[in-house]
């Protein structure tokens, strides 16, 4: 029934012809016979009786084979709509450092930034019923997927992530800002911010902490993440003949501000010194809470007009070998 109830038809018009088989039957039940006159009755009743049966089978294998065309022509369809699909998730908006600094080899055999993308692609694998964004920030913040569903665009988008491509610098206020912006109007209960960062802000003029205090007045929790081990790290200085110069850098985060950022929002603070220690960061926000929100799915076409069709030449060939061997009988 379910199947039913889905199915639509893109040329209805064609239907009508469902309208022929009937009058035709009933047609070929009152339409007058030209009566022959024989001296022996006995001898042509049997066969009179066995010429009608045969008639009224190929007229009714005929009249079927045409509902089935009709139905062809119609072409049924399933499928070919949105609808909206409850699932229990939450909203997240992720927003991702990309400051020149990311690109510290401290997190072996990879820098920050590799790392960082793929446990974040993990992150997202593991949610599949919630609607998430991208926020890419550095000197200035940019979305790059809006809260959606559609993970495997949101994944090729983790996947070209790539430091430089903003203004240098660490604006966490403005990535902020941005990835609340975001949630401000989501419809899910729960709505967090994954700020992933591994320094200090250094641009932007909008403070961390009102910009927290601005998402926390939204319903958005912040779950801030910094990168980086303790002490000293090879950083990028500059770009050379061969590539990028490296040199021994002390790594500086300011956690005292990551902290006070996630405790105005009802968030927490995590530190990941390696990727180990990142994963597992991912696992425990991966333990949140989860609320019923609505989102569009939508449904491709199906053609179904295959069926009815192939069912009409099924008949027509019935009705011809029906044909061939009453010619055949004596």
């Amino acid at each position: 029934m379910s199947l039913l109830r889905d199915l639509t038809f893109a040329d209805p018009w064609w239907l009508l012809l469902l309208l022929v088989a009937p009058f035709a039957w009933w047609w070929s039940t009152r339409i007058a016979r030209p009566a022959i006159r024989y001296a022996r009755v006995d001898l042509v009743s049997a066969s009179g009786v066995r010429a009608r049966g045969w008639r009224r089978r190929r007229l009714a294998l005929r009249l079927l084979a045409l509902l089935g065309v009709s139905l062809a022509l119609a072409r049924p369809q399933r499928g070919a709509r949105a609808e909206a699909v409850r699932s229990e998730g939450i909203d997240i908006v992720v927003a991702f450092d990309l400051s020149s600094s990311m690109l510290a080899e401290d997190f072996q055999p990879q820098n920050r930034l590799e790392v960082a993308k793929e446990q974040l692609k993990a992150f997202i694998a593991a949610r599949p019923d919630d609607r998430i964004g991208l926020v890419a920030f550095a000197g200035e913040a940019l979305t790059q997927v809006p809260l959606t569903l559609d993970h495997p665009v949101l994944v090729a988008a983790v996947s070209s992530l790539q430091a430089g491509q903003l203004v240098d610098g660490t604006a966490i206020g403005t990535a902020i800002a941005t990835a609340a912006n975001r949630l401000r109007l989501a419809e899910g209960r729960s709505k967090v911010i994954v700020l992933l960062t591994d320094g200090e802000n250094n641009r932007g003029t909008l403070d961390p902490r009102t910009a927290a205090t601005a998402a926390a007045s939204y319903g958005v929790r912040i779950y801030a993440i910094g990168v980086g081990r303790e002490g000293m790290a090879p950083v990028p200085v500059a770009r050379g003949v061969f590539g990028l110069r490296y040199e021994n850098r002390p790594v500086r985060i300011d956690e005292a501000l990551l902290e006070d950022v996630a405790r105005t929002t009802g968030g927490r603070y995590y530190r990941a010194r390696d990727p180990e220690s990142l994963a597992q960061i991912y696992q425990q926000i991966d333990r949140l809470e989860r609320a019923p929100i609505r989102a569009p799915r939508y449904r491709p076409v199906v053609e179904e007009y295959r069926w009815p069709l192939a069912l009409a030449v099924l008949l027509l060939s019935l009705e011809l070998a029906i044909g061939f061997k009453r010619e055949s009988l004596p």
